[in-house]
């Protein structure tokens, strides 16, 4: 069996009054990530994890935000064919780790539809995905609410 890892980073500026979808989940909050698509911070790294565990580029390659195309398109689509390019490779997704970096909202009480979401595009069971949460301690642009951070690592393999 061929394993590898892959590492996945995504930021995204907050905007006042702007949907803020995290894992496929819309945030009950008064300000969202703001992107070409739907700015689905954890989704992108993640999908950055996927695709550089299997030496495909990054998420830019393959959805650039210059194509009209991607516009305002649902991340979890995005991240269904980073399962896909894998899979024509050969690869499977083992196991998925993923970090936010926010100061707010809490995000606890949403993190079983995230991790149902990303179970369901991925194929994996939902004990395969971790997704985690913390602040930045009210420092820099996390600290202040201008932004959103998410990190992510996969691990797949080839049986």
């Amino acid at each position: 069996m061929k394993m590898k890892v892959g590492f996945g980073f995504d930021v995204h500026q907050m905007k006042e009054g702007h949907p803020f979808v995290v894992g496929g989940v819309t945030l009950d909050h008064h300000a969202g990530a703001f992107g070409h698509s739907d700015a689905d911070v954890l989704v992108h790294a993640i999908c950055d994890a996927i695709l550089g565990a299997a030496n495909l580029e990054d998420i830019g390659y393959h959805f650039p935000n210059t194509d009209v195309k991607w516009k305002g398109i649902s991340s979890l689509l995005l991240l269904k064919e980073c399962v896909r390019l894998i899979a024509e490779k050969g690869y499977e997704i083992g196991n998925i780790d993923a970090m936010l970096v926010l100061e707010a909202p809490k995000i606890k009480a949403y993190i079983p539809a995230m991790k149902a979401y990303l179970a369901d595009v991925t194929g994996l069971d939902i004990d395969d995905i971790s997704i985690k949460a913390t602040t930045n301690e009210t420092m820099g642009f996390i600290g202040r609410k201008e932004g959103v951070v998410a990190y992510a690592v996969c691990l797949i393999s080839k049986p």
